[in-house]
């Protein structure tokens, strides 16, 4: 996967002022407000910065936290962990590999089989597929 790099400006002009913020500068959205959260649909979650695919719907589920919550990602190379310490906290930031996109945080929460819980900004997402399912 080749990796994308582009300046600041770059990404302000591409990007919404919100999906710059969560992205960009590791923002986060304000729990149940997101555009998928409650969201149904069949297709790929795929990243709001570059395109890549990043989670499949069969392994979306309500995770009552107020974020998209996804047990595994579209492969194992797709996702980037890195440690955050911040807010007095010790979570797991999860970033898209390809473009270093802040996407949310990954928790040892979930649902099997892989007991994960990948709990991601809607802003950081986009959406190819059917809107409901049936």
């Amino acid at each position: 996967m080749a990796k994308i790099t582009k300046t600041e400006d770059q990404w302000r002009k591409e990007l919404t002022p919100e999906q710059f913020r969560i992205l960009r500068q590791k923002g986060t959205e304000r729990p149940f407000t997101g555009e998928y959260n409650a969201f149904k649909g069949e297709g790929q979650f795929v990243c709001a910065g570059c395109g890549e695919t990043l989670f499949d719907s069969r392994a979306k589920y309500n995770s009552g936290s107020g974020w998209p919550s996804f047990f595994q990602a579209a492969s194992p190379d797709v996702i980037a962990e890195h440690h955050d310490n911040s807010h007095g906290m010790q979570r797991t930031e999860i970033t898209c590999a390809r473009c270093g996109g802040h996407l949310g945080h990954v928790f040892p929460d979930g649902p099997a089989p892989t007991g994960q819980r990948y709990c991601v900004n809607s802003a950081s997402l986009d959406f190819k597929g059917t809107r409901e399912k049936p």
